[in-house]
């Protein structure tokens, strides 16, 4: 979606009946890559911008389980994309050296974060500056 990043937007299968709705996602079949984190934010008002880095290694998929939220990623050639995330069944891969805003959250938004990799602080890369900086030099 963002020039040559693989920056994508996931469709995953609903199943339900008379009793509701299902989705199901699995980590390396509906994900690409196998899950090691999972966390979700939740109580962010419409003013709050969550993110604001990039991560040299780690991928994402965000879903936002329970209302809406926008995701603004700028990919290493300084492509800007802005997707709305308001359906269960639908979420957004981020790859690795792509920087990540969250903002415009619904009252009742859950957004769920599944992540490649385990926390590491080392990895993030929290000044837009620096993220250029690093991308401009190859250091990712």
């Amino acid at each position: 979606m963002l020039g040559t990043t693989e920056v994508k937007l996931l469709q995953f299968q609903e199943n339900g009946d008379e009793r509701g709705r299902l989705v199901v996602v699995e980590g390396g079949l509906d994900i690409p890559f196998e899950i090691k984190r999972v966390f979700y934010i939740y109580g962010s008002d419409s003013e709050v911008v969550r993110g604001k880095h990039a991560n040299r290694r780690s991928e994402f998929v965000l879903i936002n389980v329970a209302g809406s939220s926008k995701v603004r990623v700028i990919d290493p050639s300084g492509n800007e994309l802005v997707i709305s995330l308001n359906r269960p069944h639908t979420g957004i891969y981020l790859p690795a050296m792509v920087w990540k805003d969250m903002y415009d959250f619904s009252s009742d938004s859950v957004l769920l974060v599944l992540a490649s990799e385990h926390y590491d602080p080392d990895e993030y890369i929290r000044d837009f500056d620096d993220f250029q900086s690093v991308v401009k030099n190859g250091q990712a």
